[in-house]
């Protein structure tokens, strides 16, 4: 007897699960089958920071308001699931040295607090109605974002550096587990009746212009009339298998994991990022060297601002994820990546500027673990959510570093189109058929890439 499926779902990534899990769970589509090479979530879903935010600047508020739609989403399935994957609320906070640097934090805030992300609280060097995020949990606490001038920012955050002028507390934001997620929503879809293939797509067969089956490397075809696309960066060459050209591109994003044996950092701190320019404390003998190295020569100009730092098991154990995107050029996709071998040291010394206690782990780059993946993007930095050109197939894709936080939304609109149900009002936003329209290319590259990527 053939195999058939009312819906293959290609990538076992977060993304694909948990369409999956929406599809069978939560719309009543029994018969879905997932399909992956490798195993379910290990490409580069458990390769992020594992982190959420309802912050997300411009140029309107449809990233917003689809980020605040997954964050729904989020808290329903840690209410279902008793918390299974340590959903915490200790936010975003943005830290800033540059008297303009707070004037900007400040209009951005406010910019995104009216497009919903909650009130902008500015408080007084005392900041005495500031209240601290807790260090697990995420029921009963406030959103929008508290701006804490210099003094107060060191108080509430300990360990920022003397110059600070001020911070940026967004408070519906902070991170959680996204493995346990993924098997928590994969072991539910598949008691729904969904199940796992482990092998390759190598092509689909196609009859009268629509999608009729999935054709496997093991020789196996899965008879079906709906495909969805949730492949991570390995969108591109599974839509060539249906000859369509995406408009996307890869950004190559690595993250240090670094043991802070000497305790320097506080296992209480929020998801700290510096908005600042840096240039690295290298020392005299350093830069000569450096200067005699080509390879090594580009260390010693400024850095751009963005460079983060989290607690890995919030106030456990002694592991930090640092993380610095400070190369955005296109990469093709290669699995395994290589990283910038240089990248453990430039992230130490970079977090230093901003909690200078770091500073005790200099010339310790090579003891940390550097992994990460690749940001498959479109030119707008939004996803692609909805039926391809070819009828019977749809993607959830494009997802761009947010995966963890954004497939939620996604697997939400998808599940919907698939399923004949009512679509969000920004679902059009998401449609690959936007690129159709010539105004809205040319509006998406003077938006540029890199709108709300940290």
């Amino acid at each position: 007897m053939a195999e058939t499926a009312d819906v293959v779902v290609i990538g076992a990534g977060i993304a694909g699960v948990a369409l999956t899990y929406h599809l069978t769970t939560r719309h009543g589509v029994s018969r879905v089958t997932l399909i992956d090479e490798g195993e379910p979530l290990t490409l580069t879903s458990d390769k992020g920071t594992q982190a959420y935010r309802n912050w997300w600047p411009g140029p309107d508020a449809t990233m917003l308001q689809y980020m605040s739609r997954s964050i729904d989403l989020l808290e329903e399935i840690a209410d279902e699931s008793g918390n299974a994957y340590r959903l915490n609320r200790r936010g975003y906070v943005f830290v800033t040295a540059d008297d303009e640097g707070v004037d900007r934090l400040r209009a951005t805030a406010r910019e995104v607090s009216a497009f919903g992300m909650g009130d902008l609280r500015e408080h007084g060097a005392k900041a005495a109605d500031y209240r601290p995020a807790p260090l697990e949990g995420y029921h009963g606490q406030p959103i929008g974002a508290d701006l804490l001038p210099g003094d107060a920012a060191r108080r509430a955050f300990p360990g920022l550096a003397a110059d600070v002028k001020a911070a940026l507390h967004i408070r519906r934001a902070g991170w959680l587990h996204g493995v346990s997620l993924g098997n928590w929503m994969l072991k539910r879809a598949v008691g729904a009746g969904a199940s796992f293939v482990r092998d390759r797509v190598t092509g689909f067969e196609q009859q009268g212009g629509r999608v009729r089956g999935v054709r496997l490397a093991s020789g196996r075809t899965i008879a079906t009339e709906r495909i969805a696309i949730a492949a991570g960066p390995a969108l591109p060459d599974l839509a060539r298998l249906l000859n369509l050209e995406l408009p996307l591109f890869h950004e190559l994003h690595a993250k240090l994991t670094l043991r802070d044996t000497r305790g320097v950092v506080s296992r209480a701190i929020p998801f700290l990022i510096w908005n600042d320019p840096v240039v690295l404390p290298w020392t005299d003998a350093e830069r000569v060297t450096m200067r005699n190295n080509e390879n090594a020569l580009r260390l010693l100009s400024p850095f751009p601002g963005g460079v983060h730092i989290r607690p890995v098991d919030g106030p456990h154990g002694d592991e930090l994820f640092i993380i610095w995107t400070y190369d955005i050029e296109p990469h093709p996709y290669v699995w395994p990546p290589h990283f910038d071998p240089h990248y453990g040291e430039v992230a130490i010394r970079g977090i230093a500027r901003m909690l200078p206690a770091m500073s005790a782990y200099f010339g310790s780059g090579s003891n940390g673990f550097v992994d990460g993946g690749y940001y498959c993007k479109t030119h707008e930095n939004r996803p692609l959510v909805g039926p391809l050109a070819v009828d019977g197939a749809y993607v959830l894709g494009a997802l761009s570093g947010f995966g963890i936080m954004g497939s939620h939304a996604g697997a939400d609109l998808l599940a919907a189109h698939l399923t004949g149900g009512k679509l969000p009002n920004y679902a059009h936003w998401f449609l690959p058929s936007r690129y159709d329209d010539a105004r809205y290319r040319a509006q998406a590259e003077r938006w540029g890439a890199q709108v709300g990527q940290l």
